[in-house]
């Protein structure tokens, strides 16, 4: 691995940036899919599994971003993300389109549940930096604690890599006191070794998270996907001291790739990453499933679907 001790070196020019991106350590595709399926046979006790089902809760960022979204669906959403059920903890984050934050600032007043934006002209992250600035500003300005940014892939993939390190550094400025995560939209990434590139890019600019996808592209997240991007963040922040955070956003829907990823989680990166501080599910539908099996738990059988909120 490539060492720096001031990695903020790597924007003097983009060949620069290059030359290190480059310089990282190729990801063995098969060697990556092939831990990933291993850390997926690994099962977790009974005794330790209700905590694990909580933990994961606590770390959902509860998403809507559709078309379709009204203030009355937000407010149902925060209510749900608020108080989940009669004994399950909040979750962390209700993630919306900027014209929403308002009201799910509003309803989610008095909580600890933050509330989350997309920005920088999502899904797609093409428009002028102006455009894309204007954007995060306004969800600050409506009260988000956390932006989730899109990086332009075509500038990604063209290797134009200062351009992405750039906007990603002027959006973290625009955040003010807000959290960035930085999504990379590993699906159009097309190689693992693209998503360690993008991962320390993403990092090294500022990112406070690095997040796999917007849900909109599929695949999204992924087990080898989500190794490379846990390793990143494990070595990062062995490189520099600086912990930043994992994202795994699309595709999530059951409890059991839930507990799944939060053992490759402990295991990959380590213990230390287990809080929702360092690492998120995006999801609406993963919310249902973990509520279901944590009933479970107690009487020893399942409930029926309407026995959680429909989002």
């Amino acid at each position: 691995m490539t060492t720096l001790t001031d990695l903020t070196s790597l924007a003097a020019d983009n060949s620069s940036l290059r030359r290190f991106l480059h310089g990282l350590p190729g990801v063995d595709q098969v060697g990556a899919e092939g831990r990933a399926a291993g850390l997926a046979t690994r099962s977790i006790k009974t005794t330790a599994k209700a905590w694990a089902i909580d933990m994961a809760i606590r770390m959902v960022d509860l998403t809507t971003l559709e078309g379709a979204d009204t203030e009355g669906k937000i407010r149902s959403l925060c209510a749900k993300a608020r108080r989940p059920d009669a004994s399950a903890p909040p979750v962390a984050a209700v993630c919306c389109y900027p014209d929403l934050v308002a009201t799910a600032v509003e309803a989610l007043q008095g909580s600890t549940v933050a509330v989350a934006s997309v920005a920088t002209a999502f899904p797609s992250g093409r428009a002028s930096l102006e455009t894309k600035l204007h954007d995060v500003r306004d969800a600050v300005a409506a009260g988000a604690g956390e932006i989730d940014m899109v990086i332009d892939r075509g500038a990604f993939l063209s290797g134009r890599y200062l351009q992405v390190y750039e906007e990603i550094v002027a959006t973290k400025a625009a955040c003010g006191g807000a959290h960035l995560k930085v999504i990379l939209e590993t699906g159009e990434l097309a190689t693992l070794d693209n998503v360690r590139r993008a991962s320390w890019l993403a990092l090294s600019a500022g990112g406070d998270f690095i997040k796999t996808s917007t849900g909109k592209i599929s695949p999204a997240a992924t087990p080898p996907v989500a190794l490379v991007m846990l390793e990143a963040a494990r070595d990062y922040a062995a490189l520099t001291g600086d912990v930043r955070g994992v994202k795994l956003a699309g595709g999530i829907r059951t409890s059991k790739e839930a507990l799944r990823y939060l053992v490759m989680v402990n295991e990959v990166a380590g213990e230390r990453w287990l809080t929702p501080d360092l690492f998120r599910f995006g999801a609406s539908s993963l919310l249902n499933d973990l509520l279901l099996q944590r009933h479970k738990l107690a009487p020893g059988r399942y409930d029926g679907p309407d026995y959680v909120t429909v989002d």
